[in-house]
């Protein structure tokens, strides 16, 4: 109850929708959604043939990776736990999950809650407010987004030149 936890591989087991995001303890509903709506997955969770009571099969099969990943990110904000891990949280995600998954980090800072982002992609990590960077076991960078992140992106590839020929 108290670490929220995306793993990088969302796995889902068979179970209701409601289930899955109590983390198939005992199912409070008010908790359910509000971390549905933190997840800014209401909406997406609604759209299912049973919302809430949707049963899900061995694996999440029926979803797309996305909307497993953004039920595991309302699993992982259930009961507002004080420490959020997310390992590559939005690795399957579309535009309107990215949207979501920052809007509910910048929730979790107003609420003072500590967030842990693992990423190789570092789109996700402008939102952090320090940026530690582990190459081969060791640190190689810490400080934070604003300073760090620049060292470590690279400048995107020149487009190719263009010829004057028709393909």
């Amino acid at each position: 109850s108290n670490l929220g936890y995306i793993p990088q591989a969302p796995e889902l087991s068979e179970g209701s929708v409601s289930e899955h995001i109590a983390r198939f303890g005992e199912v409070d509903g008010v908790k359910v959604v509000e971390a549905a709506r933190m997840a800014g997955d209401n909406d997406l969770i609604l759209q299912l043939p049973g919302g809430y009571d949707t049963p899900l099969r061995d694996g999440g099969v029926g979803l797309s990776t996305g909307q497993r990943q953004r039920i595991a990110l309302a699993r992982a904000l259930y009961g507002d736990p004080p420490v959020c891990v997310f390992d590559e949280p939005n690795s399957n995600l579309d535009e309107a999950g990215e949207l979501a998954l920052v809007e509910a980090i910048r929730r979790l800072r107003e609420r003072r809650r500590t967030v842990i982002l693992i990423a190789h992609r570092p789109s996700v990590l402008v939102h952090a407010t320090k940026v530690l960077v582990v190459h081969e076991g060791s640190v190689a960078a810490f400080g934070t987004a604003r300073d760090v992140l620049p060292r470590i992106t690279r400048p995107h590839a020149q487009a190719a030149p263009q010829s004057d020929s028709a393909p």
